[in-house]
């Protein structure tokens, strides 16, 4: 475990300034993407986001819960990557890209099919095509899950995830306490919100099975916790027997220790979606793991910059800074 030089914004201190910039300040960057759809084996369907050149490496972009590969961190990541020549592909898990899917089955932190999808279908379209990826808080749980899931079988230059909860449970813990409750509401009403919209079209659409298992799910209006929508919603329609159990099989930090490509993790220790108890000891790290973690960036914010509202996204330099050293020791 390696501490970082990031240093926050003095003008943006404590964890909660820290997470809340970028969702509510920050002047977006618009790149101009191009969106193709991948038809997935069960019959729905995946969009993805592309930005760069027709050649040169590809880098999966994941964001996180409620996000879409128009979350301000994937933009700004997306808009870096262009300007180092390479190309990225921001992937929507189901039902984030801006239209429901098909199927009642939407994402969660620990289903890995999805990605394991878009990499294959990268790998066999692109064969000679460097690979890199990065994902953020849901997104990256769900990348080092499947990373620690592939082991030697994939062929990856390097991966980075951020701000990971490696222990859904003790994160789902931290949600109810103190101001932290605050960003629980909001989430747990944007899933509320998905699910409801999402049997509503798959009614309207005429695919009535499909919605019958939301519709199966009861009425989630009283749920104030993420053990109470992950009991309901995720282990009612992945198969877990309650949250403990998909916390138990999805989080990620059990699977660190079979990574086997070059994998940056970027935590901070004021994250306001967790506490340091979630973050592992070097024993649990397999040595292809890197865990560099801030004492504050609060939850994928990272901001810094001495000027105020002139601010310096530190994880868009931090994370291409990695794939260069990956690709330049690969090349060697």
């Amino acid at each position: 475990m390696e501490t970082h030089s990031f240093k926050p914004a003095w003008w943006l201190p404590g964890p909660h300034l820290q997470t809340l910039w970028q969702p509510l300040f920050r002047r977006r960057p618009t790149p101009v993407t191009r969106r193709e759809r991948l038809a997935t084996p069960d019959g729905d369907f995946l969009d993805i986001d592309w930005l760069g050149p027709d050649e040169g490496p590809i880098v999966i972009l994941l964001h996180g819960l409620s996000g879409s590969s128009r979350s301000p961190y994937i933009r700004g990541m997306q808009s870096v990557l262009d300007k180092y020549g390479w190309r990225s592909a921001a992937m929507n898990f189901r039902g984030c890209s801006g239209e429901p899917n098909l199927t009642a089955h939407g994402y969660h932190s620990g289903d890995t099919r999805d990605l394991d999808f878009v990499y294959d279908t990268l790998r066999r379209r692109h064969e000679e095509a460097v690979i890199a990826a990065v994902g953020y808080s849901l997104g990256g749980n769900v990348l080092l899950k499947w990373l620690g899931e592939r082991g030697d079988q994939v062929e990856l230059m390097a991966a980075a995830a951020v701000c990971v909860p490696l222990r859904l449970d003790l994160c789902a813990e931290r949600l109810d306490q103190g101001a932290s409750r605050l960003y629980r509401n909001q989430l747990l009403l944007e899933l509320k919100d998905y699910v409801r919209d999402k049997q509503r079209h798959l009614e309207t659409i005429g695919r009535y099975e499909e919605a019958d298992k939301l519709a199966g799910l009861g009425d989630l209006s009283p749920i104030q916790s993420f053990w109470g929508y992950d009991s309901r919603v995720v282990a009612g329609l992945y198969g877990f027997r309650d949250a403990q159990d998909y916390y138990d099989q999805s989080s990620a930090r059990q699977y660190l220790q079979h990574i086997r490509r070059p994998t940056l993790v970027i935590q901070s220790r004021n994250d306001p979606f967790m506490t340091p108890a979630v973050l592992p000891e070097p024993s649990e790290l397999s040595p292809a793991v890197s865990l560099e973690v801030a004492d504050s960036g609060g939850h994928v914010g990272f901001v810094g910059g001495r000027v105020p509202c002139r601010p310096e996204y530190w994880l868009e330099r931090r994370i291409p800074a990695f794939f260069l050293e990956a690709l330049q020791s690969a090349a060697a």
